[in-house]
C-alpha cells in the first residue's frame, strides 16, 4: 500500500494557553483523494488547513505531506515546500490587483526559478484549459468572481503541486459562479489531483468530495467515504 500523501500523527494545537483547537487529532489522506473538511466555526478547519500548508505549527504531534516532515521544516524549507509541494486556492482570490491574470499565474513559476519560456507556455495552457485564456491580459477587478476564481486555481497548479489545497474556495461567488468553480474541482479530482477542501458548502462537498470529515471540538467526529456525485 503506498504511502499517503497527508498524515497527521496525534497533533493537538493550542493557542495562549486556552482550549485547544485541535485535540490529539490524527489523518490519513492518500494520494488522488479528494477530503472535504466540515464543521461549525471554531472546530479547528482553518487550523488543520494551516497545520498542512505550513502556515502555523501544532503544539505537539507531527504533520507529513508528501514524505516531508512539514512541522520541522526552517522557514527556509517551509517557503520551498509551498512553492513545490502545496497549491492554495483562497476564499477571496488573493490575486495581485496590479498584475494581469497571466502574470498572477506566472508568480509561482517565477519564485521557482523556472525558465521564462517554459512558465509562460505553462501558464497559458492552464489558462486555456480552466477556459479563462482570453482574460490573460485582464487586471483582476476587470473579471468576474467565477473567473478569478479560475485564476487562482490556475496559479495554485502553476508549479504541478501533488496535493491542492483550497479555503472556501465558492465562499464569495454567488450561485452560478460557485457551480462553475465545483465543476472545475471535480473535473480536476477526476484527472488525478489530490485536493483538500475546507468548506461550509455542502454543495461542494457534495459534488467534489470522495470522502467527508467533519470536525468538532478539535477532533474528527465523523468521516465517510463515498461516490463523487455529479455538480
Amino acid at each position: 500500500m503506498s504511502t499517503p500523501i497527508i498524515q497527521i500523527r496525534d497533533v493537538t494545537k493550542t493557542y495562549d494557553a486556552g482550549r485547544p483547537v485541535l485535540s490529539g487529532l490524527n489523518l490519513e489522506v492518500a494520494a488522488g483523494e479528494a477530503l472535504a473538511v466540515l464543521g461549525p466555526s471554531g472546530s479547528g478547519k482553518s487550523t488543520l488547513l494551516n497545520l498542512i500548508a505550513g502556515l502555523d505549527r501544532p503544539s505537539a504531534g507531527s504533520v507529513t505531506v508528501d514524505g516531508l516532515r512539514v512541522d520541522q521544516l526552517t522557514e527556509a524549507g517551509l517557503a520551498r515546500y509551498r512553492q513545490a509541494r502545496i497549491g492554495m486556492v483562497f476564499q477571496f482570490f488573493n490575486l495581485l490587483d496590479d498584475l494581469t491574470a497571466l502574470d498572477n499565474v506566472l508568480l509561482p513559476a517565477q519564485l521557482a526559478g523556472l525558465p521564462a519560456v517554459k512558465a509562460r507556455r505553462r501558464a497559458l495552457e492552464l489558462l486555456a484549459q480552466l477556459g479563462v485564456d482570453e482574460h490573460a491580459g485582464a487586471f483582476p477587478g476587470r473579471l468576474s468572481g467565477g473567473q478569478r476564481q479560475r485564476v487562482a486555481v490556475a496559479r495554485a497548479l502553476m508549479n504541478r503541486p501533488p496535493l491542492l489545497l483550497a479555503d472556501e474556495p465558492t465562499g464569495a461567488l454567488d450561485r452560478a459562479a460557485a457551480a462553475d468553480v465545483r465543476e472545475l474541482l471535480t473535473e480536476l479530482h477526476a484527472a488525478g489531483q489530490t485536493l483538500l477542501l475546507v468548506t461550509h458548502d455542502t454543495a461542494l462537498a457534495r459534488a467534489c468530495a470522495s470522502r467527508t470529515i467533519e470536525l468538532l471540538d478539535g477532533g474528527i467526529v465523523r468521516d465517510v467515504v463515498r461516490p463523487v456525485m455529479s455538480a
